[in-house]
């Protein structure tokens, strides 16, 4: 009686499974392209993306005008450092953490590394380098000079840019609207203090201009 009834069983093999799960993504890939069309979706709008391997965009740079070819995936960061050879911004994290990178965009400080280099097509951009005007430097490079504002110097253009920004939008900021301001860079070397010291000499030396 018991061979019996383990007779009638029917067994589950593994290629039984197998033929269960490939007739399941098939009957699942079918059931959503009928899903998606009854809803109005079509495949036809994928072609219609524009797809380029590389495209040509216009910007200004520390007001020198450049035209050049760029790829989708290259970031603003390498553009400046590999491309135009600028080599002040820096290149630390490249993860949108530190601040190193930091330019101003139509005197906005953003984290360049971050930021695609077609999306700049047409904009103002400003590096370290584009801050002195000539031999004379700028009061927030000369204020952290003087202040010893940096130590291994990595982070110093990305704090210098932002204060620059800070300092184009406020002229006589607060300890605390500094700290907020440049809550954005990292120093790894933990020169804070100095550093808070210059962006108020900065704008005390602005001031008086």
């Amino acid at each position: 009686m018991e061979k019996a009834k383990r007779k009638k069983r029917k067994t589950f093999t593994r290629r039984d499974f197998l033929k269960s799960l490939g007739g399941g993504a098939i009957s699942a890939s079918v059931v959503t392209s009928a899903l998606g069309q009854e809803a109005g979706f079509s495949r036809e709008g994928i072609e219609e993306i524009e797809l380029y391997s590389k495209k040509k965009i216009n910007l200004k740079v520390n007001g020198k005008s450049f035209s050049l070819e760029v790829e989708p995936r290259e970031t603003l960061l390498e553009v400046i450092r590999e491309r135009l050879k600028l080599r002040g911004t820096k290149k630390t994290c490249n993860r949108g953490e530190c601040g190193a990178c930091t330019v101003l965009i139509n005197g906005k400080p953003v984290y360049s590394c971050h930021y695609l280099a077609i999306n700049s097509d047409g904009q103002d951009i400003t590096t370290v380098e584009g801050l002195a005007q000539g031999e004379k430097l700028h009061p927030v490079q000369q204020a952290f000079i003087e202040k010893d504002g940096y130590q291994c110097g990595f982070c110093t253009p990305g704090f210098i840019m932002s204060s620059v920004a800070l300092l184009n939008k406020k002229s006589n900021p607060s300890l605390d609207e500094i700290k907020n301001s440049l809550s954005g860079n990292l120093c790894r070397c933990g020169n804070y203090q100095k550093i808070y010291e210059a962006v108020a000499a900065a704008a005390q030396a602005t001031r008086r201009v």
